[in-house]
Formats: structure tokens, C-alpha cells, sequence
């Protein structure tokens, strides 16, 4: 159980105040990737990293670096491309799914800065968005 304990206080987004609307929670992270390939749109709360995260190692093994169009999610396969639509703004980006996030449980997706940013969510620090899956590793 150490390794859970060690991902859950890991804090990656920008801003961390109370939401007080409704909102929706992805499908059940203990549905397997075969069951999520059926369902391919989900709606939720987006938050993004902040800068202190930069270089440091994500659920991958990556690096993270915010300028990469990367991403966190709780169970799509990493190397999934999404796309992630601002519904405030109708503003879009694609990303990898390079992360396991987010840990916020209002939440469905994390973003790198850059994606934030093209978002246009910096300054909200939290919108949302519609992730729309497009294709994974396994799809190749």
C-alpha cells in the first residue's frame, strides 16, 4: 500500500478552490480499457499543473514538462490521444495521456500549462471541458 499513499498527496494542479456547481464524474475508474473504448466523450472539471512540477517524473516515467501537450487521467492507457474542449470557450487542444491524475475526485483530466493556456483556463485555473477520446497505443 506505500506506493498508493505516495500518489494520493501528490497536488498537481494550479489552483485548488471549492467548487460549489454540480458536476460530472467520468466512468468508474475501475471499469477495465476495453469498457472505456465504447464510451469516447466524457464532461467534467479540467484543472492544469503548476510550474513546480516541471522536470519531475510522471506516472510513465516521463518527464513533465510544460510544453508538452500532455496530460493526466485516471484510466485511459498512456499514449491515448484526447481531445479536450473548453465548454466555456469552445476552445480546443490534443493531448497524450502521459499521467495518472487527477487526484481531485471533481476533476477528470489534468492538462500540461500549455494546453491550459491555449485553453484559455490559466486564469479560472479550473473549467469545463469535454474530453473527446481519439485513439490509443493499442489502436495503432
Amino acid at each position: 500500500m506505500s506506493w498508493l499513499s505516495s500518489c494520493s498527496s501528490s497536488v498537481r494542479y494550479a489552483h485548488d478552490e471549492p467548487l460549489h456547481e454540480s458536476f460530472e464524474i467520468e466512468p468508474d475508474s475501475t471499469k477495465n480499457t476495453d469498457d472505456l473504448r465504447s464510451e469516447t466523450k466524457f464532461r467534467g472539471k479540467s484543472s492544469f499543473y503548476s510550474n513546480k512540477f516541471s522536470g519531475k517524473s510522471t506516472a510513465s516515467g516521463q518527464s513533465y514538462n510544460p510544453n508538452a501537450y500532455t496530460g493526466a487521467h485516471r484510466t485511459l492507457p498512456f499514449g491515448t490521444r484526447v481531445k479536450v474542449t473548453n465548454l466555456n470557450n469552445n476552445k480546443s487542444v490534443i493531448i497524450i495521456i502521459n499521467d495518472r491524475g487527477p487526484h481531485k475526485m471533481d476533476r477528470i483530466i489534468d492538462v500540461s500549462k500549455i494546453a491550459a493556456e491555449e485553453l484559455d483556463m490559466i486564469k479560472a485555473g479550473i473549467a469545463e471541458v469535454e474530453i473527446e477520446i481519439l485513439n490509443n497505443e493499442s489502436d495503432n
